[in-house]
């Protein structure tokens, strides 16, 4: 079971993709990726920690530096979010490919112990995949160059990281959307109850934010470009993946 998100464009984008900005920083090729979706099929509809919502990659705050978000875990409400943690039988990566060879040589793994309030992180890399290409990957055997809770800014190896919950990025009105193309609408919750006739054809205005006041459970990292460009060519791919 796995879900991932590349920088480059997505076979499936769920409705309304958010723009993922490409970055120039240390020689990095500046492009333009559609990567956002929610809930994108049945299986992680029913296992929702391992449903990746967004990537991103952007330029960091400090001049050389990038940064690369994971999001998960669709629609939690403030009053579920508190329960709700990152699954420690799950491994979450930031793959990087800086050769032309179209699989990863780099890898950041994230991954946590533990649940609630108490949860810890570990992060290992930039490292060799263990498996290269592969979506059920292993941890690799290197020490850690991050560790410590969850919900805290953590700081080492010029690297700044944070996993915890944050405002869902994602806009759009999800039951019009679910109106006008009921065959994408989910098999749980709400939103499944809806009318199966399409009653509409196009999006409310003014528009309306299905989303607003949701969460979702991230991972930022922000650290310098030559960190995923050493030993490559400068040009580099990116994306995302969560996997058990």
């Amino acid at each position: 079971m796995s879900d991932r998100k590349p920088l480059f464009t997505p076979p499936r984008v769920l409705a309304a993709a958010l723009v993922v900005a490409g970055l120039l920083a240390g020689g990095l090729i500046a492009r333009r990726a559609i990567a956002s979706d929610h809930q994108d099929s049945p299986e992680v509809e029913l296992n929702p920690a391992s449903d990746m919502t967004d990537f991103y990659a952007f330029p960091g705050a400090t001049a050389g530096n990038i940064v690369l978000v994971m999001d998960s875990w669709a629609f939690l409400t403030p009053a579920n979010t508190p329960s709700v943690s990152f699954d420690p039988n799950l491994l979450y990566q930031f793959k990087v490919e800086n050769t032309g060879a179209p699989i990863e040589n780099l890898v950041f793994q994230v991954t946590f112990q533990g649940t609630g309030s108490s949860q810890t992180v570990e992060v290992r890399g930039p490292v060799a995949p263990p498996v290269p290409g592969a979506m059920q990957n292993t941890v690799s055997s290197v020490t850690p160059i991050i560790s410590g809770p969850v919900n805290k800014v953590l700081t080492d190896s010029g690297i700044q990281f944070f996993a915890g919950p944050r405002s869902d990025p994602f806009f759009i009105d999800l039951e019009q959307f679910f109106r006008i193309l009921p065959d994408r609408k989910p098999v749980t919750g709400p939103l499944s109850q809806l009318p199966s006739t399409p009653t509409a054809t196009g999006f409310r205005t003014p528009g309306i934010d299905y989303v607003a006041g949701h969460n979702v459970l991230s991972i930022v990292m922000e650290l310098p470009a030559t960190m995923l460009t050493t030993g490559g060519n400068g040009k580099i791919g990116l994306w995302a993946t969560i996997s058990r």
